[in-house]
């Protein structure tokens, strides 16, 4: 019957929709599931393992800097004060090793030079310097990192020699004594002294084992394995920027000098309070327009062919100068694009071009003595070390009596002028 037919009939053709629509979802569901897997492998193919697992790390955000006329006076009214407030933005340097990746010796001489006339034609020492100069970076005997930990607002930092620990011991007690607050709710000032090896193999041993129990007293030295010479301070020069980018991405402005200095620490951070970490700050006792010297009898002589240019670039006098820490990251990698010259201080000039960065001249920086006649009075003359900022050059019993002088009972009879 008619009747009867559709009742058979209806159930059936709603079974049918339904198996179809149940077919149609199982369909979807593994459509989707293997979008979804090819999407997980190609996302995990361009990942490493480590990179994969995981979080990824946090924006970061670069300092910015200020370019700062230089290369002139600070004007005496305002011996302390800021030249310029104007900020603009510091290119990203991206960051490179997590630690001092250089663990072996193994330079040859280039040899293609000795076939040269003109090689030939230069003193000993020069073509030593030559025959080895690709040689930029040697492994590290003494290191301490942990120096740039935590809130550093100034590291100083000073070149000495592996045999004068009299003078690294002076600098302890005096200008060189490390505080953990530089004032004004300002990070801790730390001190670093700069080291190679023994020039002289017969006291290589002997000197390295009292090196090592000197550092385990202090643990404040930086130590490299090439040996200390006149010509190896430009070594010194990048092996400290190089150890700086690696270890101290917070340190916020940097003292360096020689280890015959005297240093009024005071008067430094009183300058500093008028910077900002972040600005081009390099300043010294700047020398514009020096000429390379060409008498032969003289330590700073340089032949024409390893520099033939009539002047140098702008540079600080290597007794003593400050510098932000921000520039100096940027400073180790405008080096790293240079060759390496035998005079440290013109070579930090270079690579401060090559950043199109000028180094101010300062009046309280004398790396020449205060006056540059040493029989002068004023040489010796307290009040006016009271004034300064760095003055060189001091062995340690000066050092250590004018210390005294400055910071005992001085009266000064008038106000004295800087120079």
């Amino acid at each position: 019957m008619p009747g009867d037919a559709h009742s058979i009939f209806r159930p059936l053709s709603a079974v049918k929709a339904v198996l179809f629509f149940r077919k149609r979802t199982v369909y979807k569901t593994v459509c989707l599931s293997l979008a979804l897997l090819v999407a997980i492998t190609v996302f995990q193919r361009s990942l490493t393992p480590s990179q994969f697992l995981q979080e990824s790390p946090p924006p970061t955000f670069e300092p910015q800097k200020a370019q700062k006329p230089s290369g002139h006076l600070v004007n005496p009214n305002s011996f302390w004060k800021n030249l310029k407030d104007v900020v603009t933005p510091m290119p990203t340097v991206s960051r490179g090793p997590q630690a001092w990746d250089v663990t072996t010796t193994n330079c040859s001489a280039n040899v293609n030079l000795t076939h040269q006339p003109w090689f030939q034609s230069l003193e000993p020492h020069f073509r030593q310097f030559l025959l080895y100069r690709h040689c930029r970076y040697f492994p590290m005997l003494l290191n301490h990192p942990e120096k740039c930990s935590g809130d550093v607002y100034l590291l100083v930092v000073v070149k000495s020699v592996i045999t004068q620990h009299d003078r690294r011991e002076a600098i302890r007690q005096t200008w060189g004594r490390e505080q953990e607050s530089a004032g004004r709710g300002r990070g801790a000032v730390r001190t670093l002294f700069l080291l190679g090896t023994a020039a002289k193999q017969e006291e290589r041993v002997h000197y390295q084992q009292l090196l090592a129990y000197e550092d385990r007293l202090y643990g404040d030295i930086l130590q490299w394995d090439f040996l200390d010479s006149f010509f190896n301070l430009t070594l010194k020069e990048i092996h400290f920027l190089k150890w700086f980018d690696i270890y101290c991405p917070n340190v916020r402005f940097i003292f360096k000098g020689d280890d015959d200095v005297f240093v009024n620490p005071t008067n430094l951070l009183e300058f500093l309070a008028y910077w900002r970490p972040q600005e081009d700050l390099f300043v010294g006792d700047v020398l514009q327009h020096a000429r390379p010297i060409r008498r032969k009898d003289n330590k700073y002589y340089i032949p024409g062919v390893l520099y033939s240019k009539p002047s140098y670039p702008p540079y600080a006098g290597g007794g003593g100068f400050l510098m932000a820490g921000s520039l100096a990251h940027r400073l180790h990698h405008a080096c790293d694009t240079l060759e390496l010259y035998p005079i440290d201080d013109v070579f930090l000039g270079m690579c401060l071009e090559v950043l199109g960065v000028q180094p101010t001249a300062h009046e309280g920086f004398k790396t020449f003595g205060i006056s540059r006649n040493r029989n002068s009075r004023m040489n010796k003359e307290p009040c006016f070390f009271r004034s300064m900022l760095v003055v060189h050059k001091l062995l340690p019993p000066e050092l250590l009596a004018m210390w005294r002088l400055v910071h005992g009972n001085l009266t000064c009879s008038r106000k004295l002028q800087v120079l």
